[in-house]
């Protein structure tokens, strides 16, 4: 009978009848993973003519003082007049406001090129944009594509946002990062426009930008196909530092996040079908890599799934998880992939991190992790939170089904896990597999948590059975 159902499928019976049957974990490990390649295989980069068009050649100026906004929307046009190629950012330090590519453009940076983009949000026009997972009109992202295909970020120059304490993070609206009473914060705009997505309002109606206190993200993609970001640092975002939005084929490789600042999520996959990151490093004031689909209301009514996403080979550093899912879930996520990273920072709250609620509703499931080692987090190895934020109080029910986890190996962290679910929405089928858990002081909280399953792991060097 195995033989004729898929995982999911197989689990919703058996768990149906109360039990969860023991599968050796080689034979798990050869089904899904063989799934992991298959989904790598079926990237491809983006189509790129080899044209090239030099920034010069439009009157850049790499002196940080003259802006340069008009010479980049100059040279990509020609460029995409052309029928595309590669716009050519060389040596210098380029200030400008918002950049917009468009379908067969690689924009690429050169060694010590760096983008300085305008703390003035007036460079920054009206497009649309997704924050916090609702749909809105607000400031541009720093580089922002809209319904493109063939896209490029690449080079190994730096793109410098400038959000100092000062500039944008100051509107979170915490004295940590600049604010003081009097001050513009975000808190209004956020409630309207949270209670615009609950009432329906419709989404040319939620015009923000010019006015507001919403932060645009660094990188946006929105509704883009066959990207690439390849190479470049990206340092000082107003806010999430890599956001494809439902987008398809994206791949993110030997990219370098860093930034403290409020929000500053590395890469935040939303929507997304068929993704690769790999090979990056992420040094971040929030999640390293945060995998969401909308939230609440507004995550419903699109109701598009983030799913098919292969992690591999990247490091964490810094941050409130090293791979996280939520808490904007709301169209739910699947068939997620994470192999041979590593994470170590007394400042990473979490390695393996997931955050919903029953506001949000939404479903995870098949998520497979191995290989990953883990110097130090702060507080548990894995969390499974479904009282994140509103915790309870909603109508929707949040479901986290089969979370596998192999040869996880963790030096130091508080407890091994935190995993609780609801009274009427359980946490099912997280099962650990030659796993090694050290430092721990503490024990793990397991609340509305059912068929959890050890197969040969340690803590404190002893193996246990149970948690």
């Amino acid at each position: 009978m195995i033989e004729h159902l898929n995982r999911r499928q197989f689990l919703k019976l058996t768990s149906a009848m109360g039990v969860l049957p023991f599968i050796p974990s080689c034979v798990l490990q050869k089904t899904y993973w063989a799934k992991a390649e298959k989904i790598q295989h079926q990237l491809g980069a983006p189509t790129i003519p080899r044209r090239e068009f030099n920034l010069d050649e439009y009157g850049a100026k790499g002196d940080g003082l003259f802006k340069n906004t008009q010479v980049f929307e100059a040279a990509i046009k020609a460029c995409a007049a052309a029928g595309g190629g590669r716009v050519i950012v060389p040596k210098g330090r380029y200030l400008t406001g918002a950049i917009e590519l468009t379908s067969n453009v690689e924009l690429h940076l050169q060694a010590e090129a760096e983008l300085l983009f305008s703390t003035e949000p007036n460079d920054y026009p009206k497009v649309l944009s997704r924050y916090e997972g609702v749909e809105l009109y607000n400031y541009s992202p720093l580089i922002y594509a809209y319904k493109a295909q063939n896209i490029a970020l690449t080079g190994r120059g730096l793109i410098n946002g400038q959000a100092a304490d000062e500039n944008w993070w100051s509107w979170c609206g915490s004295p940590k990062f600049g604010w003081q009473p009097g001050m513009p914060r975000q808190t209004e705009d956020r409630n309207a426009l949270f209670d615009m997505a609950e009432a329906g309002v419709a989404v040319e109606k939620r015009q923000f930008g010019h006015g507001h206190f919403l932060r645009p993200s660094m990188v946006e993609f929105y509704q883009c196909e066959n990207v690439l970001i390849e190479d470049v640092t990206l340092k000082d975002s107003p806010f999430w530092n890599i956001h494809p939005v439902l987008s398809r084929n994206v791949t993110v490789r030997g990219v370098t996040v860093t930034g403290h600042g409020p929000n500053n999520d590395g890469c935040n996959p939303e929507s997304v079908n068929g993704m690769l990151i790999e090979n990056c490093l992420f040094d971040t004031g929030d999640d390293c890599i945060a995998i969401k689909s909308g939230r609440n209301a507004d995550g419903r009514r699109l109701m598009i799934a983030s799913e098919n996403i292969v992690i591999r080979h990247c490091r964490m550093r810094a941050g409130h998880g090293g791979v996280v899912i939520g808490s904007e879930i709301s169209g739910g996520v699947r068939n997620v992939f994470v192999e041979h990273c590593q994470m170590d920072s007394p400042e990473l709250w979490y390695a393996l991190r997931f955050k919903n609620n029953a506001m949000r509703g939404g479903v995870i499931e098949d998520i497979y992790v191995r290989d990953v080692t883990v110097g130090q987090v702060k507080f548990a190895a894995i969390t499974c939170d479904f009282n994140y934020e509103e915790g309870a109080n909603g109508e929707f029910t949040p479901q986290l089904n089969n979370l596998q986890v192999d040869n996880l190996k963790v030096k130091h962290a508080i407890r091994v896990l935190d995993s609780q679910g609801l009274d009427n929405a359980p946490i099912r089928g997280i099962r650990l597999t030659d796993c090694q858990f050290n430092g721990v002081t503490q024990a793990s909280i397991v609340k509305n948590t059912q068929q959890l399953i050890l197969d040969n792991v340690a803590v404190n060097g002893k193996p246990v059975s149970s948690l």
